[in-house]
């Protein structure tokens, strides 16, 4: 009887092994296809798009920089399209996935990203592209509409109170003095960016946030006694000194 007990657990064993080997392969081998339809091509090209299109539509309303490049932008449709085809033709081949991770390690891209933010876009398009080649749409749409409606709101939030330098040319020391004076009234606050003093010339460039319009702080510093000119600048934030 313990003989017989002891050869049924061990076939029984080896049954149970056996068939949970089998599972796993038929469910790594059952993950990828041979062919894809054209239904599968034309939803996941189509939402691709259409995703991309939105982050297209909203880099363009929230960019603040000082050149808009409609090219940067309109690659981030490309990415995410090109994105999502990658992903759908890796998710149908076996062979072809493991082929696609030694092609695309020797990818190099040396386009300079002069704005953090158009980083975020970038890596944005790629995700999404990455999501929707896998067949995520919902994932897709939702993760997209709430990161756009995050960044739409902390930009242009942070856009609504514009900052300018002012940069202005006096005589000497008194007429410094009197710009200082009115600066205080004139705008909400400021602070100086740059001073340099040369023989009967002193420049300065101050960081300003108007409370009024533009020309008015403008002539109204042009008219200071001493004051040679004054020139307003829209300022982005990155200023180097």
């Amino acid at each position: 009887m313990g003989g017989l007990l002891n050869v049924d657990t061990t076939n029984t064993t080896s049954t149970s092994s056996t068939n949970f080997s089998d599972i796993l392969k038929n469910s790594f081998i059952n993950n990828f296809v041979s062919d894809i339809s054209l239904s599968k091509i034309l939803i996941t090209m189509g939402m691709a798009f259409i995703i991309g299109f939105f982050i297209y539509l909203l880099y363009k309303r929230v960019f603040s920089g000082v050149l808009y490049s409609k090219s940067f932008n309109v690659s981030l449709i490309g990415m995410s399209m090109i994105t999502a085809m990658i992903i759908l033709a890796v998710n149908s081949n076996l062979v072809l996935s493991l082929g696609m991770v030694g092609a695309l390690s020797i990818v190099r891209f040396r386009t300079p990203i002069k704005d953090p933010t158009d980083l975020i876009f970038l890596f944005w398009s790629a995700a999404a592209g990455i999501v929707v080649g896998a067949g995520f749409y919902t994932l897709a749409i939702l993760g997209s509409v709430i990161v756009g409606l995050i960044l739409f709101f902390l930009i242009k939030r942070s856009s609504f109170e514009t900052p300018y330098l002012l940069v202005v040319n006096c005589e000497d020391n008194e007429s410094e003095r009197d710009v200082h004076q009115h600066m205080g009234t004139l705008v909400k606050r400021y602070n100086v960016k740059q001073k340099s003093v040369t023989p009967g010339n002193i420049e300065m460039t101050l960081e300003v946030r108007l409370k009024d319009e533009e020309g008015k702080v403008v002539n109204a510093v042009s008219m200071l006694p001493g004051v040679r000119n004054a020139v307003l600048i829209s300022y982005s934030g990155d200023y180097v000194s």
